[in-house]
């Protein structure tokens, strides 16, 4: 989901003359997907939006009448769902997880009333996998925990970083004794090292909140890179403190065995430097004052003189797609080929106007890769001007920005 992410998404119109089917009947892309992993020896967990999630990010199609609005079509919609899920079931799915991150907002009671139907429905189907309604970047409201409980779901989805709240909101409704609650104690949208004793305290405290506990990450985890093994010119003080997707999926299974068998929390190997403190960057900080330098006018003489702008210059706020002669410019100066003063000539190079809008990325070192922008801050010293080869957030990564989907380790709740 693209909800506080780098990531954009297609926003479906919708009118009341839609009608939903499943594309190609039993050839859908889910099936499909889901018979050729199995075919391969690899049990998958199908992973779909949820319903209420998806008609809350539609909008009404061009000529919609006046107060339609796309949760009117939700009963038609849970319908095409059923056929799916009692399809996945056919296939051999033994759990479909059903993404509602809408949860985290505060939702009106007709919507609330809505989740229920949905679940309901679902849950009481004749044939079908067990459900998990995944839940991610905030604090579910207590009311949409609530009818959560209340439906026939077997586990539910709580993002216990960015959501530090929903252990609280569980436990004003009593929690849900008789379900999994999966618990994303690992940042699935960071880099850095989970504090293995701190969340195994979280996990600690579910469990006499749920049936069952599953260690879980926060959210997706294609929001990292994919493996800090690919990475050899990092600077080992800043590499000990990184996990990227496939370290995450080590600490998910390392926790979910400490919390099964009753063990202390895994303990950080000797090559895990400690925390960062930057003494210089804490005394800077100290030093910025909460108003600009200077006024406007001042300002604008200064830029004007510096960079010799047009009255009405282009800007963006993210990156343009790089050209073979930007790569290639990019390239040089991280081997040494290029001076940062010839770097600096090649960025500064006007270009025309028809081009303008592409070539002005040259300005900036940070890419339009995921991977790039979401570890550039591993060196505080490294964000002025273009770093240097050997900083972290510099350095091309080998393998693309997109890791496994989340990953859990289930253990039995307390006896009862």
């Amino acid at each position: 989901m693209p909800v506080c992410t780098f990531y954009h998404y297609l926003v479906p119109e919708v009118g009341p003359g839609v009608r939903f089917r499943l594309v190609d009947g039993g050839d859908a892309k889910p099936l499909v997907e889901y018979r050729e992993a199995r075919a391969l020896g690899v049990e998958t967990r199908p992973v779909l939006v949820g319903p209420l999630t998806y008609l809350l990010l539609a909008k009404p199609a061009a000529g919609a009448p006046s107060g339609f609005a796309p949760l009117d079509l939700l009963d038609d919609l849970v319908e095409v769902y059923a056929e799916l899920l009692e399809r996945l079931a056919g296939a051999g799915a033994a759990w479909v997880q059903l993404d509602e991150p809408a949860l985290v907002a505060d939702r009106p009671p007709a919507e609330i009333a809505a989740l229920a139907r949905v679940y309901r429905r679902l849950g009481d189907l004749p044939s079908r996998p067990r459900l998990l309604v995944a839940t991610y970047f905030g604090t579910v409201g207590d009311a949409a925990l609530r009818a959560l409980a209340a439906c026939r779901v077997e586990a539910v989805a709580l993002d216990l970083v960015a959501g530090p709240g929903n252990l609280e909101a569980l436990a004003s409704v009593g929690g849900l004794p008789r379900k999994t609650v999966v618990a994303g104690v690992v940042d699935g949208r960071n880099v850095w090292r989970t504090d293995p004793r701190r969340a195994k305290a979280v996990c600690a405290a579910l469990l006499g909140l749920a049936g069952r506990v599953a260690v879980s990450t926060s959210c997706s985890l294609l929001h990292v890179p994919l493996d800090l093994d690919a990475e050899t010119a990092l600077d080992p003080a800043v590499r000990g403190r990184l996990a990227f997707a496939r370290q995450k999926v080590g600490e998910v299974v390392a926790l979910g065995r400490a919390l099964h068998r009753g063990e202390a929390a895994p303990v950080a190997g000797p090559d895990v430097a400690p925390p960062a403190v930057d003494h210089r960057v804490r005394a800077r900080l100290e030093t910025l004052a909460d108003t600009r330098r200077g006024d406007r006018a001042a300002r604008l003489a200064a830029q004007t003189e510096r960079l010799g702008l047009p009255p009405l210059a282009t800007t963006t706020i993210g990156s343009f797609p790089q050209t073979e002669r930007i790569r290639r410019v990019r390239a040089d100066h991280r081997a040494g080929r290029l001076t940062d003063e010839q770097h600096a000539r090649c960025a500064r190079r006007s270009p025309a106007p028809s081009r303008c809008r592409r070539t002005s990325a040259w300005t900036s070192w940070c890419t339009a890769s995921p991977n790039a922008t979401t570890w550039s801050s591993t060196s505080p010293n490294s964000s002025t001007g273009t770093p240097p080869p050997g900083t972290a957030g510099s350095s091309p990564t080998g393998r693309a920005a997109c890791g496994p989907r989340s990953c859990t380790a289930t253990c039995p709740g307390p006896a009862r």
